[in-house]
């Protein structure tokens, strides 16, 4: 069983930076992709970015339009950890950014059914 845990989020002016943290637990030599999903009131929740993460090879990432050249998704497998680096907000980033990861391996999902353990969240606020 993979647990995540967010950390990280906050509030922040427009133009600000935050990065965010997944420390997942319970991973095995499998390998697992790593995604961050934002959820707004009323809304599906929505992939940002997703980063492949398989034990000796190299890694594939996905980003949504929208926070293309302004968010970076990256992984420390000696920490099991996985970052958001998120520059340039926008009030349009807000939401509660959750980390999920999927079994998939072979390529990239992008729908919340396709990943199999989540994280509760954590709230990124942007002020305008």
């Amino acid at each position: 069983q993979v647990h995540l845990v967010e950390s990280g989020g906050g509030l922040v002016q427009a133009g600000g930076s935050l990065r965010l943290s997944c420390a997942a637990s319970g991973v095995t030599d499998s390998g697992l992709t790593v995604g961050w999903f934002r959820q707004e009131p009323g809304k599906e929740r929505e992939l940002v970015t997703a980063i492949s993460w398989e034990n000796n090879k190299g890694s594939t990432t996905f980003y949504t339009d929208s926070v293309k050249g302004r968010f970076t998704i990256s992984r420390e497998n000696a920490k099991n950890t996985v970052y958001l680096q998120m520059n340039s907000l926008k009030p349009e980033d807000t939401g509660i950014y959750h980390c999920a990861a999927s079994t998939i391996t072979w390529t990239l999902p992008r729908m919340p059914g396709s990943f199999d353990f989540w994280g509760q969240g954590t709230q990124v606020t942007v002020s305008s």
